[in-house]
């Protein structure tokens, strides 16, 4: 996959800088600062003032060259069609002012992006030097607060070459957002703190710029501050830029900045009066004088703190309505965050290029790195907050400037599969916040979680795969971690989660007579409600049935277990005989039996009833769902073995992409939001194959291509070998999201840094085949990299890890540790990058365990045998491995 972007390939991208929680701005496709969703809330399409960086070149008191560290602005030239606007702007005026774009800036552009880093070069054969930036906030699995950091990063690299000395000026210029008076812009010199434990080699002293205001009080929303910084050691910097009219601030910054030498300063009093027209902003610079051929670094940043966060979206009818960010526990102000930014750089961007070159070593292909890399940006969007105590609280998605669909939706945060593995704390804060504060006394769970949390709880019915997701996620986050205790914290709530199906309370009357089939009202992901059995919410049921049986079982709820499990089996029994047509699963009931809906109230018959052709609407019937066997691929990735028939499974997989992959979407009807076009492919959410009865007013959203759907499709069908049309759908995918038409890190759906989109790090452990049990201290891979060799699509057959001399390389985190896999015919080696990874067992291919010569861990030699199942290297003694510490298999 071709990371690098150039010209109109550039044109959508907007990358994500910011903190987990903490808001971002994006950096566009030709350098500019764009998306300061810095406020806690979306501000798509935005910029900050005249926020820009820029460069100069000088020579003996001359100015060679001076120009914006942007590339050319793609269109449109007409400008934004803004409605009611003041004079001389929005559509008809051109781009605005503020974009830099009519100041001189650089002809030829490259982003390379590997998130989580971007990197970008500029050249202008006018200027006598090349320009290189890497751009990045911290990414680093299982260092949640690191992560956190509200800032963005960007270290410069200067070559000069001329061929003599020249003095080069990098300036940084940003607006104060929020203050319209008593504006205060305050320079102060950091001295490095070198007694900070956790720094890595700490700063030479830092340059810092805070731009805040005396207008709002501290419990405000729009309180707070931003801080330009960098540690460059000979600096400049100008606390305003000049107030008048019209373009006057523009005007006169470019005349003092194309001046020979430092930037002279500019202060105002906070009660000075200032124009209405323009934000204040303020520059800061850095000074370098490279000798001919001479390359130098120097560092940036932007760091923001707006502490107060309100629920604007769905305020609370009493009480509070507001909170503190987490961030702002740990940081007093945007000037701290920055001091510790620059103290802990080093380690900080070193951990993160670590994480960065180890996903990017795999051998997966390249297409699948990219949507892996790409989706996990959603956690440094403004989809993603952390509540004051630091737990995890995401959006569905973003739309122009609000939250889109609040409340940690459990049914789309099913499919996000980044967060448990590589921030496993910030998962379980999810479980905990859900089964607190969502559950009815009786167990059944409101799938929004209202903010603040302890207001009062969604009243909305259960949604059924939300429900029995979160028993599933729970049993995943347990052996994810291997914390029984924490297992235990939350079992009463898990345990009637499960009962609720049964509960004579249950208004949906889901499963009364515990068939281990869902019937009656099954509300779920797509907005509606199913009738009547169907592998889609019957199978999520099953699935946690199956983990819930494991669960009780562990906590010597022997009772519990067994009815649990005999539930499961007698309805694993008739979905897999009556659910399965022979092709793929369907939904079974009588579309025409209006009854199904009279049995609840005179609200839903209105609703679902279709009077002029007497049948029920936004149901499945007898069409292919790309779901269909959803609750099998979640059972695949936690360990829970099988939940639909293995053969039916495989036959499903074929039949869904046969019917509902589209190579192109030319010739295609779709009747709900656009999300491919032309000859852009995608897999559909439901087809009605040729001799299939399709409701007049069929499923909702049917015919949309939704991308964490589509990954979860693609996932399933590489976890069952097939995958060539594993591929081939993630490859439509990301062809959707080449630059041009849309951002390669934002997949939209409904809104933009959609969280179901995380499916795509399924992926990772599809290819791998990667298991854990961190309650037994068990990791395993079974790896499916023989994708090279697969044939044509029409007769493609599961594929076992290759036994020759190929070498597969994966990534893989889990709650203790993180680090790389690697195998070939020779031996296996699974390195600890992260973390302590506590071990007992190993699980190999059978064809590899049967020929293990020797254990060793950290050089020393260690015994083992082979377990019964002929897979799993047993270790007499259990190990800890440490980060930079392996375990090699040697066969």
């Amino acid at each position: 996959m071709n990371h690098v972007y150039t010209g109109a390939k550039s044109r959508e991208i907007s990358f994500p800088l910011g903190g987990i929680g903490s808001g971002s701005i994006g950096l566009a496709g030709n350098g500019r600062l764009i998306e300061w969703e810095i406020f806690n809330r979306p501000n798509k399409k935005s910029y900050n003032g005249f926020s820009h960086f820029a460069i100069k070149a000088e020579r003996d008191g001359r100015v060679l060259d001076a120009r914006v560290l942007n590339g050319d602005m793609q269109g449109p030239y007409v400008g934004e069609p803004i409605r009611g606007g003041a004079l001389h702007t929005g559509y008809g005026f051109g781009p605005q002012s503020q974009t830099m774009a009519g100041m001189p800036h650089f002809q030829k552009t490259e982003f390379r992006g590997e998130f989580p880093l971007a990197q970008m070069t500029f050249a202008d054969q006018a200027f006598p030097g090349h320009v290189q930036l890497t751009a990045f906030n911290p990414f680093i699995p299982l260092q949640e607060d690191d992560s956190s950091i509200p800032a963005a990063f960007f270290e410069w690299e200067i070559e000069n070459t001329d061929s003599a000395p020249i003095t080069y000026t990098i300036c940084l210029s940003a607006g104060n957002p929020k203050a319209t008076r008593q504006v205060t812009h305050e320079y102060r010199e950091v001295p490095n703190e070198s007694g900070n434990p956790r720094s890595g080699n700490p700063s030479q002293g830092l340059h810092t710029l805070m731009l805040s205001s005396q207008q709002y009080t501290p419990d405000h929303a729009d309180y707070g501050d931003i801080t330009i910084a960098t540690n460059a050691a000979d600096c400049s910097y100008q606390q305003f830029w000049y107030r008048g009219g019209w373009c006057d601030n523009l005007e006169m910054f470019w005349h003092d900045f194309t001046q020979p030498g430092p930037l002279k300063n500019r202060e105002y009093p906070a009660d000075a009066p200032r124009p209405d027209r323009h934000e204040d902003t303020a520059s800061l610079t850095a000074h370098l004088s490279l000798a001919a051929g001479e390359k130098k670094k120097v560092r940036f940043l932007i760091s923001w703190s707006f502490p107060n966060v309100v629920n604007y979206w769905n305020p609370a009818q009493t009480g509070a309505n507001s909170w503190k960010n987490y961030y702002a526990l740990l940081f007093q102000d945007s000037r701290e965050s920055a001091t510790f930014a620059f103290n802990n750089w080093d380690r900080l961007y070193a951990d993160t290029l670590k994480f960065k070159e180890a996903l990017f070593a795999s051998t997966l292909p390249p297409v699948v790195l990219d949507a892996v890399s790409a989706n996990m940006s959603v956690l440094k969007t403004a989809t993603s907050l952390r509540l004051t105590d630091g737990s995890f609280y995401g959006f569905e998605g973003t739309i122009a400037d609000t939250g889109c669909c609040e409340g940690s939706c459990t049914h789309v945060w099913n499919y996000a599969y980044a967060l448990p593995f590589l921030f496993p704390r910030l998962e379980r804060s999810m479980r905990e916040l859900d089964f607190t504060h969502n559950k009815r006394e009786d167990g059944r769970m409101s799938f929004r979680l209202m903010l603040p949390v302890g207001r009062e709880r969604s009243n909305y019915r259960a949604c059924a795969d939300g429900q029995f997701g979160g028993v599933i996620k729970a049993y995943r986050d347990w052996k994810i971690s291997g914390d029984s205790d924490w297992l235990r914290s939350i079992w009463p709530a898990v345990k009637q989660s499960i009962t609720y199906a049964w509960a004579d309370t249950n208004e949906d009357r889901w499963d009364p007579m515990k068939r281990g089939v869902l019937e009656g009202r099954q509300h779920h992901t797509l907005d509606v409600e199913l009738y009547g059995p169907n592998s889609w919410m019957t199978g999520f049921y099953l699935a946690a049935l199956k983990a819930g049986a494991e669960m009780a079982a562990y906590l010597d709820e022997q009772e519990t277990a067994a009815e649990w499990l005999r539930i499961f089996e007698s309805g694993k029994q008739w979905a897999d005989t009556h659910l399965f047509n022979g092709e793929y699963y369907i939904q079974r009931f009588d579309i025409k039996d209006r009854s199904v809906l009279e049995q609840f109230d005179e609200e839903t018959v209105c609703y679902y009833w279709n009077a002029e052709l007497g049948e029920m609407k936004y149901q499945i019937g007898e069409g292919c769902v790309i779901d269909q066997v959803v609750a099998q691929w979640h059972a695949n990735l936690c360990g829970l073995g099988e939940i639909f028939d293995q053969t039916q499974t495989r036959k499903a997989l074929q039949s869904l992409y046969r019917h509902n992959f589209k190579a192109s979407m030319r010739q295609e009807s779709n009747t709900w939001r656009l999300y491919s076009l032309n000859d852009e492919g995608g897999l559909v959410i439901c087809t009605w194959p040729e001799g299939a009865s399709k409701p007049a007013i069929p499923l909702t959203y049917n015919s949309e291509t939704m991308t964490g759907f589509e990954y979860q499709a693609a996932s399933h069908m590489i976890q069952e070998g097939f995958l060539e049309e594993g591929l081939r759908i993630v490859e439509a995918i990301r062809d959707r999201y080449d630059g041009e038409k849309r951002n390669p890190w934002n997949e939209i759906e409904c809104g933009s840094n959609y969280a179901r989109s995380m499916a795509s790090y399924s992926l990772l452990q599809a290819f791998s085949g990667f298991e854990y049990d961190m309650v037994q201290g068990m990791i395993g891979f079974h790896p499916q990299h023989s994708h090279h060799n697969v044939g044509p699509v029409e007769s493609s057959e599961s594929v076992e890890g290759s036994e020759g001399s190929e070498l597969f390389r994966t990534f893989w985190s889990l709650d203790k540790a993180w680090g790389t896999y690697e195998a070939d015919a020779e031996g296996a080696r699974l390195h600890v990058l992260g973390g302590k990874l506590p071990l007992t067992r190993f699980k190999l291919p059978a064809q590899q365990a049967a020929v293990v010569k020797q254990v060793q861990w950290n050089g020393i030699t260690t015994e083992f045998r082979i377990a019964r199942d002929s897979n799993t290297v047993l270790l007499v003694q259990p190990v800890t491995i440490e980060a930079e510490q392996s375990l090699h298999i040697s066969f």
